[in-house]
């Protein structure tokens, strides 16, 4: 059985997220998405809202399970039993920044692989930063970009900070 992990912060997670889930599902026999919870990164959504949207979101997917990632990926994917990690490029500009977390994981973790997937070009640009900074003013303008469980939350969340 292959298991791939794919981590990340998912603040909100996006149409792009999924489409790369999609993906990954396609390819491998299981896809842990591992919700960051201690990256130091500040978040619109609590970690407890994450990862229940995230798993409403991810719910109709047989193959896939929502996980909180405490620690360092590149021991959790020893902990799952994982074969690899999946990565989404975006743009030749996320590379960098991939390539050398690839090779520090490596490094931390010997059995280490990752494995990079390109979305469908039609969520290049999109990103949970920009989903967020738009929803600040109007909510209702990302809907093209996120799943309606996480439209619903980001007009929750924004009603109770007006």
């Amino acid at each position: 059985m292959i298991k791939v992990v794919y981590p990340g912060t998912f603040d909100p997670i996006s149409l792009g997220h999924i489409d790369l889930i999609k993906r990954a599902k396609s390819l491998f026999d299981e896809v842990i998405v591992a919700i960051s919870t201690g990256n130091g990164k500040s978040t619109l959504f609590t970690e407890k809202e994450r990862f229940n949207i995230t798993s409403e979101v991810l719910s109709d997917m047989p193959n896939v399970r929502v996980v909180r990632l405490q620690g360092l990926i590149a021991d959790f994917i020893d902990e799952v039993g994982a074969n690899a990690v999946i990565r989404g490029l975006r743009a030749v500009s996320d590379f960098d920044y991939e390539f050398q977390m690839a090779n520090i994981n490596r490094h931390l973790n010997k059995k280490f692989e990752t494995i990079f997937l390109t979305p469908d070009e039609k969520y290049t640009c999109l990103s949970s930063t920009m989903i967020r900074q738009v929803s600040k003013i109007d909510p209702h303008r990302v809907a093209d970009y996120v799943h309606p469980v996480v439209l619903d939350a980001l007009l929750e969340k924004r009603s109770r900070h007006n």
